[in-house]
């Protein structure tokens, strides 16, 4: 039962980020299901004060009845804290699918994203937040169209 449980939890799609599951995203940090099939789940927001995380937390717990538990306790871990070198490149190349810049890693030189509609590497910041507290709203200078970029950290 937790390997059921635990692939309904992960495919849960991210409230902000649609394109994204909190699997994918590296939001989901564990799952035990005990032999009564109560499931303790636990997840990691993406930033301290996610807008989200209620949401998120009302979702997990539904896909995990769904998936057959008798009883659920999602448990907010902030330690250690979430930062986007959890994303995998699947789900870098879905941000970048979706029109979306996705963040560079941390271990690495910041340089400004690329473009994700035409690949310019000449783009500039327009605001620093965007439709979610984790995005920037930038502009491609080679084509000229706004995208969003998801900021590492």
């Amino acid at each position: 039962m937790r390997a059921r449980v635990e692939a309904a939890v992960a495919a849960v799609p991210d409230p902000e980020l649609r394109v994204l599951s909190i699997g994918e995203l590296g939001m989901l940090r564990g799952v035990s299901v005990d032999d009564g099939g109560h499931a303790v789940i636990t997840v990691t927001p993406t930033y301290l004060g996610c807008p989200a995380l209620e949401f998120i937390k009302a979702d997990v717990a539904a896909a995990a009845r769904a998936a057959g538990a008798t009883g659920v306790e999602v448990v907010v871990s902030l330690s250690p804290p979430w930062t986007t070198d959890w994303l995998s490149e699947t789900a870098r190349a879905k941000l970048a699918d979706a029109g979306i810049a996705p963040p560079g890693r941390l271990s690495l030189p910041m340089l400004a994203p690329g473009c994700p509609r035409c690949s310019s590497p000449d783009t500039t910041e327009l605001a620093s937040c965007g439709a979610a507290a984790c995005m920037a709203l930038r502009r491609c200078t080679g084509c000229g169209e706004p995208f969003e970029h998801m900021k590492a950290h």
